[in-house]
Order: structure tokens, then C-alpha cells, then sequence
């Protein structure tokens, strides 16, 4: 439980560390990781093309013959990478919570 330290005159400060969990080197490495994982998930989900026709969430791109097939290219590449950071973020999150449980 954080505890609230001050001089008394109304200054409240919550220490999170005193008295606390602290997080090791390692616990703070695989969470900058896994934060970058879970980026990079968003913004190849958020570049890829919609379905229906007009439709793109960030680029909004037009109909022409050469957009259509650059964005068969695009869209192919965005997603194999999505499956491929998917595999290697389930893939980390296991080997995550096995060091961390056998290293304690």
C-alpha cells in the first residue's frame, strides 16, 4: 500500500516505492518489449485497407488502377507483419511468465 509522506502542512506526496513492490531490471526490459509489441500491432492494424470499397482508416486512399494494385502490395505486406508480430507477441507473453515464474 502506498504510504502518503508530508510535513504536515498539507504536502502529500505517495511514495510508490517505499514499502512497495520494485521491479527488477529485467521485469522493466520485457515491459518496455512488450509495449512495443503491442504498438507496432496498432499501427500495422491501423495502415491496412478496409474491406469495402473507399474505405481506409488512416490513408484514405482513391480508386484508380495503380492505387488498387499498390494497395494489394501494401495491404499483402501489412498483413504478414500483423501475423508475424501477433506470433512473436503471444510467443514473448509465454516466455515472459516462464522466466518470471521460475526465476522466483
Amino acid at each position: 500500500m502506498p504510504q502518503l509522506v508530508g510535513s504536515g502542512q498539507g504536502d502529500t506526496i505517495i511514495n510508490l516505492f517505499e514499502g512497495g513492490n520494485k521491479m527488477s531490471v529485467l521485469e522493466i526490459i520485457f515491459g518496455i518489449v512488450l509495449l512495443a509489441f503491442s504498438v507496432a500491432i496498432i499501427l500495422v492494424v491501423l495502415l491496412q485497407e478496409g474491406n469495402q470499397k473507399n474505405v481506409g482508416v488512416v490513408t484514405g486512399a482513391a480508386d484508380t488502377f495503380l492505387a488498387k494494385n499498390k494497395a494489394r502490395s501494401v495491404d499483402a505486406f501489412l498483413s504478414r507483419w500483423t501475423k508475424v508480430i501477433a506470433i512473436g507477441f503471444f510467443v514473448f507473453v509465454i516466455v515472459v511468465n516462464a522466466v518470471m515464474y521460475f526465476t522466483k
